[in-house]
């Protein structure tokens, strides 16, 4: 339990931050940070901007901490250590990303992939934030597909990847379906066995 600066009368404010900033990450996840205001983030978490501000310095400060707890916890990428195949290993991407942006006891889409896309020129340095970690989503893809694919091809395909990943958190966000989505996986999933398909030699 932490305290923050003392109210009228001489009694403290008290909050559980663990608690404030998972508040703050579903609402941040839900609207996005310029559609979450400092009064939604105070009634929400229960505090006076006083102590919200003692706590995380800013609104940004809070954002920064909700975006890094969602990020260690709930966007996690798994290709999965054990896939034998390219196609296996992407399969087992893709419908990790489905099921995470559907889940019934989330928010919909990902923080990540969706988050301040654009925003106003005074919170670029928050968008940069959110961009840099996109990146990294993109890396880690990039490291999942090297025991598959050529050194040239990792980049083109991890970037293409990433933006299916990203196009799926939006149409959840609009509403579709885990079934909607897992035919997005299918079509991508048969369009590489054939391009590698097509890429063997012939007999």
């Amino acid at each position: 339990m932490e305290h923050g600066p003392k109210r009228r009368g001489g009694r403290p404010w008290s909050f559980d931050r663990d608690r404030a900033v998972e508040t703050a990450m579903r609402l941040f996840w839900r609207h996005g940070y310029e559609g979450v205001s400092l009064g939604d983030l105070t009634k929400a978490i229960g505090v006076a901007p006083p102590s919200l501000y003692a706590a995380f310095g800013s609104k940004a400060g809070l954002f920064r901490e909700a975006l890094a707890r969602y990020a260690t916890g709930m966007g996690v990428l798994d290709m999965g250590a054990s896939a034998a195949t390219l196609e296996q290993a992407v399969r087992r991407l893709l419908e990790g990303a489905a099921r995470a942006v559907t889940a019934p006891e989330r928010e919909r889409g990902c923080m990540i992939s969706s988050g301040l896309t654009t925003c106003h020129p005074d919170h670029e340095a928050l968008a940069g934030d959110v961009a840099a970690r996109r990146q990294a989503m993109r890396e880690a893809i990039e490291e999942g597909l090297r025991p598959f694919v050529g050194a040239g091809e990792t980049g083109p395909l991890a970037r293409h990847l990433a933006a299916v990943m990203q196009g799926m958190s939006v149409q959840a966000r609009d509403g579709a379906t885990p079934a909607d989505l897992q035919e997005i996986v299918e079509e991508v999933v048969a369009g590489l066995a054939a391009r590698r398909g097509s890429a063997r030699p012939t007999s």
